[in-house]
């Protein structure tokens, strides 16, 4: 079976959970198409360099400097109307051009195409908004779901079990809920624990997210870190940069790490302090080290504020892969 993987570019998180995705499709004879835009495809390009790519519509979004997102994400709400709606008709020639037989979108709204089986994938059926909005969740909710109708199938990357779920209300809130079309498919990540720990740091922080928000958080972590005598490794989430290490006194700063060298700083760091993505959290949990994270959301994101708290206050599990 030919299949088109599309994920969302919307920093590197739904780029690098459809690593996965794309292994497990390879893995059982799958013929498999990369298809996107922006920082996302350029992240599956690296990691599927002898893959067949579709360029579809593309999307820049920026957050604001400030600690609320909601204008930022109002004026970007044209923008990802235009997007989808060019992703739709760009799609549809691509499934004949190509001779794509499923399509899996991963967050893009326009992936549907008919004649073909189209799956959408999402960790929040149930979307979060700002403090002074959540009058309007039900409507967000609404509109979702008539996003997702448009497809044969939704895939939610988590447990079904809810005392076992990673994005808690986010996918398990609701009652009601059409089962047949949602399936529960399990966490998402390409990260696998080692037996090898590289202990070198005491502090791993990843950067992550749109900007100017990843700055504000690399601004933030070499301030604070700034006279301590902890050994800290700053992982920048630059893609496309030159890998070159460089030190400033107790840091280590580095644009970006293979998989293999991540999880062992990882696995041997005391903290690791990181947004609190949905995608961030499945790769810590693949590994077993979900108790060492301090999370900091991106100011004004409601979901990442809403997992940072279920995290901290509700999760009590060991996820097995």
């Amino acid at each position: 079976m030919r299949i088109l993987v599309a994920p969302l570019n919307w920093g590197l998180g739904h780029a690098t959970r459809c690593i996965d995705l794309v292994n497990r499709l390879l893995a059982r004879g799958d013929e498999v198409v990369l298809g996107g835009d922006g920082i996302s495809l350029r992240r599956l390009r690296m990691a599927f360099p002898s893959l067949h790519v579709v360029e579809l519509a593309p999307l820049e979004l920026r957050y604001s400097n400030g600690r609320r997102q909601t204008w930022a994400m109002l004026r970007a709400l044209p923008q990802i109307v235009r997007a989808s709606v060019a992703d739709h008709r760009l799609l549809q020639k691509a499934v004949r051009r190509e001779g794509i037989d499923e399509v899996v979108s991963d967050n893009r709204f326009g992936c549907f195409v008919k004649g073909v089986r189209c799956v959408y994938m999402t960790h929040q059926l149930y979307i979060r908004l700002p403090r002074g909005w959540r009058w309007a969740e039900g409507i967000a909710y609404r509109l979702h779901r008539l996003v997702w109708k448009r497809y044969d199938e939704v895939w939610v990357p988590d447990y079904e079990d809810e005392r076992e779920s990673l994005s808690g209300a986010l996918s398990h809130r609701r009652t009601g809920l059409p089962s047949a079309s949602i399936r529960y498919i399990g966490p998402l990540s390409r990260l696998t624990p080692s037996c090898e720990r590289d202990t070198r740091y005491d502090v791993v922080a990843l950067l992550s997210g749109l900007e100017p928000q990843r700055t504000v958080f690399e601004r933030t972590i070499r301030e604070r870190y700034a006279d301590s005598e902890e050994r800290v490794l700053l992982i920048r989430g630059r893609i496309g940069e030159p890998q070159v290490e460089w030190h400033n006194g107790n840091m280590t700063v580095v644009p970006q790490m293979d998989d293999s060298s991540l999880v062992r700083v990882l696995q041997g760091a005391r903290k690791i302090i990181c947004r609190s993505g949905y995608s961030t959290v499945m790769d810590l949990a693949a590994i077993g080290v979900l108790d060492k994270a301090e999370w900091i959301p991106t100011p004004g994101q409601p979901e990442q504020e809403y997992l940072a708290k279920h995290l901290n206050s509700h999760l009590h599990v060991t996820p097995s892969r």
